[in-house]
């Protein structure tokens, strides 16, 4: 494995070294993209083969799924990240598989964490009343409700073809009926305006604005939006001012068999959020009532990842995914452009197909993140390093973690083989039955629910192969 450098390092100025990382490292070639904790991508995906249908190729992100898995990195001490390096050969002669694993801080006890002030928009409109969608997001909300603290705040919008604030921003202390009286009062009404209901919902959030809290709205919907503003640039433009002077940060929750994928994935990247996606009630429970109280906060603003591979060693590279969140190498350090909004306990992966050259030795490659602190706005960086004899001999004798990732990385590259994977397979790439066996084998070995899930997801869609 690969070094894993300490977090919380000051930022160098432009064209400085890190630590791990000399002049002759830097000057390689060079892959900067915007780090991103979205996984609806996959759990979508896992909905669609479970009713039996293939994933239309362009709701697959590779990142999503495999960010969408537990990993072993070392966790930082404080805000920001470690940076954990490592890769392993393929059978596909001269390429390897290489991961760059970012990790945050463990998530604070409840009591421990800052207060939070939370705006929930809640898509009302008549394609909400398919089971699974409203009636998940109010079993959910209530519980939810009952599990925040007393210091908290919750405000509750609708929108349906209008918009409208039903509960202002309510301290939870001696008021949860309010709350859920509101909660309970949702019903199913007309049109999606999305847009109108966004908008209201930031401007609730702006009324109630808590200092020293952590202010989020929470969007609730199935994205179908049909009416006002239905493109999320159009829908950005009208909460700019609310979100870049005030800092609040956008967490989508997407519902429905029928799902505005790619809309709500571009209002949560552009948004400074990110978004999940839950089919059913234990889904929604995990997201709503355990993983959003834990990463309430942040603990890192605008973060981007550039990856340096010596020219010495490699002679072709090929990020996995990311295909929305690419920055150009010169704004790495440039911190007016936008990277992505993290929390504690979040882990970030990004692989790489790496061609090396002929019997190359030595610094394969350097990965630093950069990131913003959420209340300074100081520039931080960290990094990591890899060389060539530190690759496992084979992906298959690679940790078990590494492994899960690849299975992933294999896995959604299958699903966007019709016309728009971004150039040949990924080497070492097994058919999907073979990839279900491997992904069986490794649910065993690390006795992880979520590995089996993708085991049988992976089966799943073996048997719906158009090329079986």
């Amino acid at each position: 494995m690969g070094r894993a450098d300490s977090a919380g390092q000051p930022a160098p100025g432009p064209g400085r070294s890190v630590t791990g990382a000399g002049p002759e490292r830097s000057s390689g070639k060079l892959s900067t993209f915007a780090l991103d904790v979205d996984t609806a991508s996959y759990t979508y995906a896992r909905r669609t083969l479970a009713d039996g249908r293939r994933p239309d190729p362009s709701t697959v992100r590779p990142e999503e799924f495999v960010n969408s898995f537990r990993q072993d990195y070392p966790r930082p001490d404080g805000n920001g990240f470690t940076v954990t390096v490592d890769g392993a050969r393929t059978g596909r002669p001269g390429w390897s598989l290489v991961r760059v694993g970012l990790a945050t801080r463990a998530a604070e006890p409840a009591g421990k964490r800052p207060p939070a002030a939370l705006t929930f928009v809640i898509d009302v409109s008549g394609s909400m009343g398919e089971p699974g969608r409203l009636d998940l997001a109010k079993r959910s909300l209530n519980t939810m409700t009952d599990r925040l603290r007393d210091d908290d705040s919750v405000a509750v919008v609708t929108f349906s073809d209008r918009a409208e604030t039903v509960l202002p921003m309510t301290r939870l202390g001696g008021h949860r009926g309010a709350v859920h009286d509101a909660v309970d009062g949702l019903q199913p009404q007309y049109s999606t305006n999305l847009g109108a209901g966004v908008e209201t919902g930031y401007a609730t959030a702006v009324k109630g604005l808590r200092k020293g809290a952590v202010n989020r709205v929470v969007l609730v919907s199935d994205a179908l939006a049909n009416e006002g503003d239905t493109s999320a640039d159009a829908i950005l433009r009208r909460i700019d001012g609310a979100r870049r002077e005030h800092g609040i940060t956008l967490f989508g929750v997407g519902v429905g068999s029928d799902y505005g994928d790619a809309l709500m994935e571009r209002l949560a990247d552009k948004g400074d959020g990110h978004t999940v996606y839950v089919s059913d009630a234990e889904q929604a429970r995990t997201v709503l009532c355990e993983q959003l109280p834990q990463n309430i906060e942040l603990t890192a603003r605008d973060a981007k990842a550039q990856v340096a591979f010596d020219p010495h060693t490699v002679t072709a590279f090929r990020l996995v995914g990311y295909d929305d969140r690419k920055v150009a190498d010169k704004d790495f350090r440039d911190d007016h452009v936008d990277g992505g909004e993290v929390g504690p306990g979040h882990t970030v992966t990004a692989l790489y197909a790496v061609h090396t050259r002929p019997g190359a030795h030595g610094h394969l490659a350097t990965a630093t993140v950069r990131w913003l602190d959420p209340r300074t706005r100081a520039p931080h960086e960290a990094s990591g390093a890899l060389e060539t004899g530190a690759l496992a001999g084979s992906v298959w004798e690679a940790s078990p973690r590494f492994q899960v990732t690849a299975v992933a990385a294999y896995f959604a590259d299958a699903l966007r083989a019709d016309g728009l994977r971004a150039g040949p397979a990924l080497p070492g790439a097994p058919g999907l039955p073979h990839l279900a066996t491997r992904a069986a084998a490794l649910a065993t070995r690390t006795e992880d629910q979520d590995v089996r899930a993708l085991a049988d997801a992976i089966r799943q869609a073996s048997r719906t192969d158009p090329e079986d």
